[in-house]
């Protein structure tokens, strides 16, 4: 039977598409940002991982694996638990990571059994795979959410670990196909809110703003610095201080002038 690998499925979340939805985390990514939030989210494998827990004064270890093997139905039966939510609120179900293409078959049949009960779907996605890939569910989601990171392709593979080619090139797929696209782009100080990189995306945004809904500005926080610890992976932006909305002013306004509705915070 077909499985995927999710290392987590939150519920109630309202920051990853309209309305109240249940998000679901696929496990396994092909970018290495240096910022990345989910850095649990990487290795599309199982991982074991040591949590340590404080409770009066008290020290407790417990071994937790991140990621689980699951079947479709499994998934769904988490996703239709908040049906009556979707239904009051317009939400719905968004796929995000992790990068979930990089499970295009289990990604592909979950969309088509979410779509056959009638339920919104959300594609939280960095672009980043095969053209092939990219088509095979392209008709499926009911609504793209498209990273955006750098432009400049050597700064892209700097920062990412991987050309942004294939993410220009599915984008533009996209916009010829007529769907539904929100981009995303995430500041990060001294890496992509440089003046040559806001010029490139603005370059982008103006190129595609009639394709497009809106782009969400996502300002960087270290709320991921624990993860780091606990699966003692690199954390290059561990000192970076967090940005607050008065940070993206600027960078609102720029892309604002290109004629896009701009939202803070996704």
């Amino acid at each position: 039977m077909n499985k995927g690998l999710i290392f987590d499925i939150r519920r109630f979340t309202v920051h990853d598409g309209p309305g109240i939805r249940t998000t679901v985390f696929f496990k396994g990514c092909p970018l290495r940002c240096q910022w990345c939030h989910n850095p649990e989210s990487q290795v599309l494998d199982t991982e074991e991982t040591i949590k340590t827990i404080i409770l009066d004064n008290r020290t407790f270890r417990k071994k937790e694996i991140a990621g689980r093997w699951m079947t479709p139905n499994e998934v769904i039966q988490e996703i239709e638990k908040d049906r009556p939510f979707y239904d009051e609120s317009h939400g719905g179900v968004t796929f995000s990571g992790g990068e979930p293409l990089m499970q295009p078959d289990f990604l592909s049949d979950l969309l088509d059994r979410i779509k056959a009960k009638g339920i919104h779907t959300v594609l939280d996605t960095s672009g980043y795979t095969s053209r092939a890939n990219f088509l095979s569910v392209i008709d499926k989601p009911d609504l793209f959410h498209y990273d955006i990171k750098l432009i400049n392709n050597t700064d892209h593979q700097n920062y990412t670990g991987v050309s942004n080619r294939r993410i220009l090139e599915n984008l533009l797929l996209l916009c010829e196909n007529g769907k539904n696209v929100i981009l995303r782009f995430p500041v990060i100080p001294g890496i992509t809110d440089t003046r040559k990189n806001i010029d490139g995306v603005r370059e982008l945004v103006i190129k595609v703003k009639d394709h497009i809904h809106e782009i969400d500005l996502l300002p960087w926080h270290g709320l991921a610095n624990s993860k780091y610890k606990r699966f003692n992976k690199p954390n290059k932006l561990g000192k970076t201080r967090d940005l607050k909305k008065e940070d993206l002013a600027w960078i609102s306004e720029e892309f604002g002038e290109c004629g896009v509705k701009v939202k803070l915070g996704g």
